[in-house]
């Protein structure tokens, strides 16, 4: 049985990476002898977490060791050079991840993937992609595939909030070292391909990875968004503003918003302003995040950028109408379907709310539910095997 390695951040987390992770590698279990290793802390296992508990994965945790003051120093200021000095090729580039990812931190981890004796490594997120290439050497003939979550955009545009002007070009460069990349949507291949030809991008898109609950009845006069409150992501700030436009007009509808991270307090500052506490409800994460698609209306994306989008899938899944920002990936998804604002346009998304409101909802829930049965699991697994 080939071995498979999937080398993440975190596993024993709430996420949208973790989770899909997560059912990537059960599915995969069936067919592959599955480890993760993981830079979580042993005592936050917690295999009860996208049942993980059902499968027989093996984990493993990983920490890197201490560099050595004057060596760290030596590294910082190489690094400085290359972001700042230096022209940007594939030797200085070469020479920036010896500096940004020391021996004794390279070494150690080479040691672990080793000690696995895996056919396949697959480096989840982009910064781990270049960590995995950048062990290319010390680890023979395994087969090392980056997956990148976010999108070209959100990860190459001049204000990138991942990485830096200075670095996208190494990033790329390291790239080119992986067997395969990994994308979520055909414009992102093909972004990166005219990019970079050099490059190897592979498309396959997220399954759903939630059992859905009882279908959404289309009567409840509630909109529903999912996701972390990072900074700027999600798009959060932007539709409690075009809600506060929406409601001057439509105070019977309401809005939840189910999430977590540092951005909640300005959320929260942001409602209260606008007194709109009875309209907006805040929830924290759940495992049972079924029963919010089940009782809302209408699903809304506000996201400024996304590589895939999960959770329209899981709207669509419940018979959820979807109303998104013009991204490259929703377009894709949902087609016509979709009803569409301008990236990070507040007046129009509130126009798209109150356009929402005015659906033939049965009809668009038949569409829904066509729409989500092509990122049935099995299906996307399936693609998966033909990379392996």
């Amino acid at each position: 049985m080939k071995k498979i390695c999937f080398l993440t951040d975190s596993i024993f987390s709430f996420g949208g990476v973790q989770r899909v992770t997560a059912v990537i590698a059960k599915e995969l279990s069936k067919d592959y002898d599955v480890t993760i290793v993981t830079f979580d802390k042993p005592e936050a296992k917690d295999t009860s977490l996208y049942g993980l508990s059902e499968c027989p994965i093996h984990f493993r945790f990983f920490q890197y060791p201490k560099v050595g003051y004057w060596k760290w120093h030596f590294c910082k200021a190489y690094s400085y050079l290359y972001r700042k000095v230096l022209p940007q090729t594939q030797l200085t580039s070469d020479i920036y991840m010896h500096s940004s990812f020391p021996s004794e931190k390279r070494n150690a981890l080479a040691e672990e993937l080793r000690a696995g004796g895996y056919d396949t490594i697959i480096g989840v997120h982009a910064p781990l992609a270049t960590r995995l290439a950048a062990c290319r050497k010390m680890l023979g003939q395994t087969r090392l595939i980056g997956w990148v979550h976010n999108s070209f955009e959100a990860l190459f545009n001049p204000t990138s909030l991942y990485i830096g002007p200075e670095l996208q070009r190494h990033y790329v460069y390291q790239f080119r070292k992986l067997d395969a990349t990994i994308v979520l949507c055909k414009h992102d291949a093909d972004t990166y391909r005219a990019y970079d030809p050099k490059l190897n991008t592979t498309v396959i898109y997220n399954p759903l990875t939630l059992t859905p609950g009882k279908p959404s009845e289309g009567t409840s006069k509630r909109f529903l968004a999912v996701g972390r409150f990072s900074r700027k992501h999600k798009g959060f700030d932007l539709l409690i503003d075009a809600f506060h436009l929406f409601a001057q007009k439509n105070s019977e509808w309401m809005l939840d918003i189910v999430g977590e991270g540092p951005e909640e307090k300005m959320y929260r500052q942001k409602i209260a302003e606008y007194q709109l506490e009875k309209s907006i409800q805040i929830h924290p994460f759940t495992n049972n995040i079924q029963a919010y698609y089940s009782q809302a209306q209408v699903y809304v994306l506000s996201s400024r950028w996304e590589g895939f989008g999960l959770v329209i899938v899981e709207a669509m899944a419940h018979g959820l109408p979807v109303v998104s920002s013009d991204l490259p990936a929703s377009l894709e998804i949902m087609g016509d379907f979709g009803l569409y604002f301008r990236n990070g346009d507040i007046k129009e998304l509130a126009e798209k709310l109150h356009e929402a409101t005015q659906f033939d909802w049965k009809k668009k829930s038949e569409e829904a539910f066509t729409i989500a049965r092509h990122f049935d699991l099995s299906r996307i697994a399936d693609q998966w095997r033909k990379v392996l």
